[in-house]
């Protein structure tokens, strides 16, 4: 297989999007697109439908739904096995702006708040919107201080113009489009949190695995649940969460804002709980082993069901065949 350092990963049960179209044509990054089985035949070079993703002969293809956000899994293992040491994980409605960039993996400017969360939106808007994952009582929270700390950034999170990724709440009361002012990037300081989805998010290879989507919680909360894990285990290991200002917008595709409301309502109730069950781990020994007691935490908790392990068992085996980065 030919080594592609950079790439781009999307899922899609669309026909090519203006977004797909865009990306398709980025000088020095593969595009992987994975379908489901309501995906179209796409013609594109790295179009994974069902049939190609079950010729990679991973474990996880046998575990993971159709139907579900999670097939996104193997795209992530792709780019792995494709030698890849950044992807970049996005949606089939984000468009590039025309100065779309990655940043380096590191960053001198930390944030803080006055509590254990921060909304980042506070930084980059005046306007009194949150991204979805917040807790809804947490929504007035914002930067306490700015100050010079460099970090190794894991994972960086690009708000996203026009129509953000906020909660259904949100969209039901008021949904006006938003437009983010320019800031400099900057990271969320080792003791809060702050949700990041899978919409606009750059990650290095040293934390590729924590890119596992879980396949046994709802469409609206599995990159949540994601972003949440993926802080926790990141500064047990000296990782840090950056946030940079808008490289793309959203042209969102259709959905049911009712039911949106329903699958993220675990996102309104369980989320304190479950950052307490997170900072209550001993965590630290290898990013994989932390995985595995974070889930059977959040099995005990009941936050995922018993397959969910067994499906992250099969992302670890097929991870440790592959030689990435």
């Amino acid at each position: 297989m030919e080594k592609i350092e950079k790439c781009i990963v999307i899922t899609t049960v669309n026909q090519k999007t203006t977004a797909i179209r865009a990306f398709e044509n980025f000088d020095s990054w593969r595009l992987i697109l994975v379908g489901d089985k309501k995906t179209p035949e796409l013609d594109s070079p790295g179009f994974l439908s069902t049939a190609r993703q079950a010729e990679l002969k991973l474990e996880l293809d046998s575990y993971l739904p159709y139907n579900h956000y999670a097939r996104k899994n193997i795209g992530y293992l792709y780019a792995f096995r494709s030698g890849a040491s950044v992807i970049y994980d996005t949606d089939d409605d984000n468009i590039p702006y025309e100065n779309w960039q990655v940043y380096d993996f590191q960053n001198e400017t930390c944030l803080s708040s006055s509590g254990k969360y921060l909304n980042i939106y506070k930084y980059f808007s005046t306007r009194n919107i949150w991204p979805r994952g917040l807790p809804l009582d947490e929504i007035g929270t914002g930067v306490e201080s700015i100050k010079s700390k460099p970090a190794r950034i894991g994972v960086w999170q690009g708000v996203a113009d026009k129509d953000p990724d906020v909660d259904a709440i949100y969209r039901l009361t008021d949904n006006t489009p938003c437009i983010f002012r320019k800031k400099p990037p900057v990271h969320i300081s080792l003791v809060s949190y702050c949700p990041f989805n899978s919409q606009n998010t750059t990650w290095t290879s040293a934390v590729f695995p924590l890119m596992y989507l879980p396949s046994t919680v709802t469409f609206r909360f599995t990159d949540i649940l994601r972003g949440y894990v993926a802080q926790r285990i990141m500064r047990a290991h000296n990782f840090a969460l950056g946030f940079h200002s808008a490289t793309v917008y959203q042209e969102r595709n259709e959905h049911d804002l009712m039911r949106d409301f329903m699958d993220e309502i675990i996102c309104y109730t369980r989320i304190k709980e479950l950052v307490g069950i997170l900072d209550e781990l001993q965590l630290g020994s290898s990013i994989e082993d932390d995985m595995l007691g974070v889930y059977e935490a959040l099995h005990k908790n009941e936050f995922v069901s018993h397959i969910e392990l067994e499906i992250l068992n099969a992302w670890l085996t097929d991870i440790k065949a592959i030689s990435y980065g």
